[in-house]
């Protein structure tokens, strides 16, 4: 990875089951424990590779490469019609205290598209410390996208466009030199987390 820099914390804000949740990497690497069905694929789904690329089509988001559960399934039931949610993830250099967060702001709305936004902080602000992507009203509000934008001023990145978001994530942490080499990269990472891999695999 480019300069160095490692993942050291992932985040969700009123996403699927978490209303508000990080969880800490150690030098790039977790341990998820559970049973089957407890929601370890889900969880890591929702970042790798989605948050490499935001590419959110269906089969990007199931180990299995299935069609069955999109984005908005993530954030709606039956009972909610609209719901706003985040995904970030938070690297480090190993050799100082200089962070980088990239993520994304997804708006679903039932029986509609949803609306997608996406952000790298390069200002060395920290999410949850410097930066909330949520208002504290007696309940978690999430910043709408507008709010965030404004939140993230000038010398942040920000952008609507899912294809501007892959190739600025690579530039800031992988450089590869054209953006067909980083598109293999995510597809090795597609491959490699098939629960199946020892039967699929080529």
């Amino acid at each position: 990875m480019k300069d160095r820099y490692v993942a050291n914390k992932l985040g969700l804000v009123n996403f699927w089951y978490y209303d508000l949740e990080e969880f800490q990497l150690s030098e790039g690497k977790l341990l998820l424990r559970g049973s089957n069905g407890s929601g370890k694929s889900v969880t890591m789904q929702s970042f790798i590779p989605l948050l490499l690329d935001g590419n959110k089509a269906p089969e990007r988001l199931d180990p299995f490469g299935t069609k069955s559960r999109t984005i908005t399934n993530y954030l709606l039931d039956e009972e909610t019609e609209e719901k706003t949610g985040y995904l970030y993830i938070e690297f480090k250099r190993k050799e100082s205290e200089s962070y980088i967060s990239i993520g994304m702001g997804i708006k679903a709305l039932k029986n509609k598209s949803p609306q997608s936004w996406y952000f790298i902080i390069t200002d060395g602000r920290r999410i949850n410390k410097d930066l909330f992507l949520y208002r504290d009203a007696g309940e978690l509000i999430p910043l709408t996208k507008r709010q965030l934008q404004n939140e993230l001023g000038d010398v942040n990145f920000f952008t609507e466009s899912q294809r501007a978001y892959m190739e600025k994530v690579n530039e800031y942490l992988f450089g590869f030199d054209d953006i067909e080499a980083y598109e293999e990269l995510l597809s090795l990472l597609i491959s490699i987390r098939s629960p199946k891999l020892s039967k699929d695999f080529k």
